[in-house]
């Protein structure tokens, strides 16, 4: 897969052209992790997903234009079966994976559209099951074994295309929002799904999908204050998956399903906390339960 990372960066050169005419206009970033969800170690352990928006200038609504808002999207994910000790061969394989890539942001024929690609870097190179073991070494936790690092997912670079249209409609100050999703590399499969919003703080600003909880972050602040809360939840139908590989006997679900709820608190000075709890379901053949992850994101101005 590695030959495939020079294509995909040509690629992607045009929009770092554009990005010098471009400002700055917000930062956004979610942690995810299932010691704040159901408080075991296991699956999709763990991830961030933080995001870098540059246009020529914001109004509190998406521009017409396909590469008149960039977004720099990065992201860190430790997938890991439910023992990392002795883990039992049914179960799922360890695996690292980090990403990096430019999305659009933009509205056609009345959709919310985002668009791109991101370089998946999965395997031992991205030192993310030594760190997975440094960070139990601190805070306590089980080794990450020899056999489980023997074991994991194998070095690869894998392009992606990601694609998310959606459509809002206002019931006073209630958003409800469905969705379709596709991604094509790492992961092969399409969802559909909807998130529904009450308070109004998504007003004015630029909401980014966590890829693995499915969860909203705010990438780009629109002032908006006081509390507000969400459901949501999606369909996926999958193709195949690097971190499932058939050709070692593992054998990937074809649908998964995921559910969230979400709560956030945005002050008057810019600040803001947001906590997220999200259900997901059984991704291969031999997951006994789904799990619950939790995500979370503060930020303060003083």
């Amino acid at each position: 897969m590695f030959k495939y990372a020079p294509a995909a960066l040509i690629a992607l050169l045009p929009f770092c052209a554009q990005a010098q005419e471009y400002t700055r206009l917000g930062f956004g970033y979610l942690l995810t992790n299932d010691f704040i969800g159901d408080g075991q170690d296991r699956w999709r352990t763990g991830s961030v997903a933080s995001s870098r928006v540059w246009g020529r200038g914001w109004d509190g609504a998406l521009p017409s234009g396909f590469g008149d808002l960039i977004e720099l999207r990065l992201g860190a994910e430790i997938i890991a079966p439910a023992n990392l000790e002795a883990p039992d061969p049914a179960d799922r394989p360890y695996a690292g994976a980090l990403s990096v890539g430019l999305h659009s942001h933009f509205q056609a024929y009345g959709m919310d559209m985002a668009v791109g690609g991101d370089l998946v870097v999965v395997g031992p190179s991205t030192g993310l099951d030594a760190f997975h073991g440094a960070m139990h070494d601190v805070f306590g936790g089980p080794d990450v074994s020899d056999a489980t690092r023997a074991a994991q997912i194998d070095n690869g670079i894998y392009p992606t295309l990601v694609v998310e249209a959606g459509r809002r409609f206002s019931y006073g100050d209630r958003v409800v929002r469905p969705f379709v999703e596709g991604r094509a590399g790492a992961e092969m499969l399409v969802r559909a799904g909807v998130d529904v919003r009450w308070g109004g703080l998504e007003q004015g600003g630029l909401l980014v999908r966590d890829p693995v909880s499915g969860q909203h972050y705010r990438a780009i602040d629109g002032g908006a204050t006081g509390f507000g809360f969400v459901l949501g939840g999606d369909v996926t139908h999958v193709a195949g998956s690097v971190f499932l590989p058939e050709d070692r006997g593992y054998k990937p679900r074809d649908a998964r399903v995921r559910a969230r709820a979400g709560m956030e608190w945005r002050g008057e000075n810019g600040g803001g906390v947001f906590y997220g709890l999200s259900y997901l379901g059984q991704e291969f053949e031999g997951q006994g339960e789904g799990q619950f992850v939790g995500s979370f994101r503060a930020h303060f101005r003083f």
